[in-house]
């Protein structure tokens, strides 16, 4: 047998192990599930009948939880991506520049990322408990009433969005940092005196 077509079948043995898994719980169930979604759901002996679109039909006129998921997706994703964004350019903008304890400063602003989800949490509930948390002591110190931010419907959203901007943002701070420090410094130089 040919040297390559071994190769190509011992690469093919090799990747199927995990492609049977990938398809056994990924795929096969995002499949099975979309399919079930155009049948009622079988009671007793009544068996399943097919119902076509109308669970979506339904999903969509008449659950106004639905659209205010929708709509709670939409917010999250136009704040944090561009706010994660901007803030990562801002932070490696300035790590990337000769300044004392610069390898301090990418670690802090690293750090997050790496966090487990967790442990994150834990910091930030920290700040948000209701009466003891840092934020609602430092409201108290200007006479604010205290606020519940993760349980209250007007909070909750923009609190768990600054989680994860504080969380994001390291991550594509790694990002621009690279691509900052693969200018060559005469490019720089020329800039620089350019204007």
């Amino acid at each position: 047998m040919d040297r390559r077509l071994l190769t190509t079948i011992y690469a093919w043995l090799l990747l199927l192990p995990a492609m049977v898994l990938l398809v056994a719980f990924t795929h096969y169930p995002t499949v099975a599930t979309f399919w079930a979604s155009f049948f009622s759901t079988a009671r007793g002996r009544r068996p399943a009948s097919f119902l076509g679109l109308d669970h979506y039909r339904r999903m969509i006129t008449d659950d106004p939880v639905f659209l205010q998921v929708v709509w709670n997706n939409f917010l999250y994703a136009l704040v944090t991506i561009p706010l994660s964004i901007g803030i990562a350019l801002v932070m490696a903008l300035w790590v990337n520049e000769r300044l004392a304890g610069r390898g301090f400063l990418r670690m802090a602003y690293f750090t997050p990322t790496v966090l487990p989800m967790v442990a994150a949490a834990n910091i930030w509930l920290f700040f948000y408990t209701p009466g003891f948390g840092l934020l609602n002591q430092i409201i108290a110190l200007f006479g604010g009433p205290d606020v519940n931010f993760l349980g209250s419907p007007e909070t909750a959203l923009w609190s768990v969005m600054a989680v994860s901007v504080w969380k994001e943002a390291g991550f594509f701070m790694i990002f621009y940092l690279a691509a900052l420090q693969s200018i060559p410094p005469s490019l720089k130089e020329a800039a620089k005196l350019e204007g």
